[in-house]
């Protein structure tokens, strides 16, 4: 955890930071509600061993540029539980979790889907707190818009791709894509890309990365990851293995880095051979190694804008989450398809234009809409008495 709290605070945000423990379970987490300006803090939890504040209060104001950049009237916020998610002890411990947040969960925040949670988890949580409307991302049988099942973020980084090939001149169809993680994300962007006619010559998951400069067979890919998951690299028939981390650098035209933050730095960037990155992830460059990128002539769709597919089905299911109804996925995937296009497009336009950081003008489109917000409820700072 950082040493000093304090120095996450800027204007933005965060507003809260809750953390929590519990000496039964061995439970410990931690929520980060950011900026609620536009709305209550909806973000995703994720679970794992190595988690900090630090990093929660990162993604945090990352969903606070994603709500903004879709605009959608919803606040940026994040948690994260200090756990293996492969433990025996999952479910008691995130049971305790969210036990220990039930004055902020559902009133202040509510939980979605990242990484180490699942569709089932989300059920488990609206069971802990008796709420419905506790968690979004659950299951379908229990009236949810199960979003990693239906590929919705994944299915927008694609549609982002495709939108940024065409404002750079060159077609989907045949371009050599590199997926760094076939998770819920990095394979549900394989599969629409394929679907788009892009060819995917390299994956990567936590044990290792498999490469075809002719081409990689995705539904086999698919298939096999139902089977055996992040094993399925291994298990896969042709191709060649590399090591973790060198798919960054093979010849490609996209790379849609979807595993975790902070992958690519300076010195990735001065290497990376693709003309464009897509990134799945959140966080997966700093900024020094977007300028990197920027001065060598390689486009970038930020995270906010290429994986916001996520929050625009969350969103949808906050909607629902009272109602008998289900949400219509066929008006989901619409809906993410028409504005991540949008979005992509005048944010790459506008980094043209004014000969700056596709991640700088995403950011400007956030802030003014935040600072709309902040200033219409009287929240921004002007000096001597509030």
């Amino acid at each position: 955890m950082t040493s000093d709290i304090f120095s996450l605070m800027d204007e933005w945000g965060p507003e809260k930071i809750v953390c929590v423990s519990s000496t039964r379970t061995g439970m410990k987490g931690a929520l980060v509600i950011d900026n609620t300006s536009r709305g209550m803090g909806k973000g995703g939890t994720r679970m794992a061993p190595d988690v900090t504040v630090e990093e929660i209060s990162r993604l945090a104001r990352v969903m606070t540029w994603k709500w903004a950049g879709v605009d959608l009237f919803f606040g940026g916020a994040k948690a994260g539980i200090v756990s293996d998610p492969a433990g025996p002890d999952k479910e008691l411990v995130l049971r305790s979790f969210v036990r220990a947040l039930a004055n902020e969960v559902p009133k202040e925040y509510v939980l979605g889907l990242d990484m180490g949670l699942t569709e089932r988890d989300a059920a488990i949580v609206q069971d802990e707190l008796g709420d419905r409307g506790a968690a979004v991302g659950s299951p379908h049988d229990l009236g949810g818009v199960p979003y990693d099942e239906l590929g919705l973020t994944g299915f927008g980084v694609a549609e982002a791709a495709d939108a940024a090939g065409e404002c750079l001149g060159f077609s989907l169809r045949g371009a050599r894509v590199v997926v760094q993680g076939f998770g819920a994300v990095g394979s549900a962007a394989a599969r629409r890309l394929t679907e788009l006619g892009a060819v995917v010559v390299a994956v990567s998951t936590v044990h290792d990365a498999l490469y075809d400069p002719d081409g990689l067979d995705i539904g086999a890919l698919l298939e096999l990851r139902a089977e055996r998951g992040d094993a399925a690299v291994k298990e896969y028939d042709g191709g060649t293995i590399i090591p973790v981390g060198d798919e960054l650098l093979v010849p490609a035209d996209i790379l849609v880095p979807a595993a975790i933050q902070d992958v690519i730095d300076v010195a990735t960037a001065t290497r990376v051979k693709a003309r464009l990155v897509v990134e799945g992830a959140n966080l997966p460059t700093d900024p020094a190694a977007q300028e990197v990128l920027r001065e060598r002539g390689i486009a970038v769709v930020p995270d906010f804008i290429a994986n916001a597919g996520g929050v625009v089905a969350a969103a949808y299911a906050m909607e629902a989450r009272r109602s008998p109804f289900r949400p219509d996925p066929g008006a989901i995937y619409t809906y993410i398809s028409e504005k991540l296009r949008s979005n992509t497009a005048q944010v790459l336009a506008d980094a043209r234009r004014l000969g700056i950081t596709p991640h700088a003008t995403a950011r400007c489109l956030a802030e003014r809409r935040i600072r709309a917000a902040m200033e219409l409820r009287g929240r921004v700072w002007r000096g001597g008495a509030r």
